[in-house]
């Protein structure tokens, strides 16, 4: 689960500039020109404005993560159980349990600072991502956690969004009149 990569890394386009079905940047559904906000999994852009059961969709995306997170937890329990029938010895008991704490932890901190802004190095990103998978724990339960507040990745991509709007009004505003119709200078 990628979290900002709800949408890949390998991504071409700004933030808020979807392209639309023509292919232009900024040409939505309905001729509605401009930027358009990013979708967050789960949510699509009903956050925006807060529509389309968004209160609904944050609740169940708090239970679904909490949900899968108990459920990874009894699965390790499990496979802890596996390895004391095994009887493997202290050694490789210890190492499971850290292992997958440090991960988790790790899995937790890359998750939530994710929620907050893009990564600064996509390939560093990229080779965490074993180190997250077996975090996962801590990924779902930074998931949750922030599903408490708002849908996660939200306000970087409000942020992003409004300034891109900003941008798109700024230029808008700097365009007068229609250039088709701009006076040629005469000749001398």
């Amino acid at each position: 689960m990628s979290e900002n990569g709800e949408d890949s890394p390998h991504r071409s386009r700004t933030p808020g500039s979807a392209a639309g079905p023509d292919g232009r940047p900024g040409a939505g559904s309905g001729g509605r020109a401009g930027p358009r906000p990013e979708e967050i999994r789960f949510f699509g852009t009903t956050w925006v404005h807060h529509d389309g059961r968004y209160g609904l969709r944050r609740v169940a995306v708090a239970a679904g993560s909490l949900a899968a997170a108990v459920a990874g937890c009894l699965v390790l329990r499990f496979a802890y159980q596996g390895l004391e029938t095994a009887r493997v010895g202290g050694f490789v008991d210890l190492l499971v349990v850290v292992t997958f704490s440090v991960c988790s932890a790790v899995a937790f901190r890359k998750t939530w600072e994710g929620f907050s802004r893009r990564p600064a190095d996509p390939a560093r990103e990229e080779s965490l991502r074993s180190l997250r998978m077996i975090g996962f724990i801590g990924a779902l339960l930074a998931y949750f956690l922030r599903s408490l507040t708002e849908a996660p990745g939200e306000k970087l991509r409000r942020a992003e969004y409004e300034t891109a709007l900003a941008r798109y009004q700024k230029r808008q505003g700097a365009r007068t009149g229609n250039p088709a119709v701009r006076r040629k200078p005469r000749r001398r």
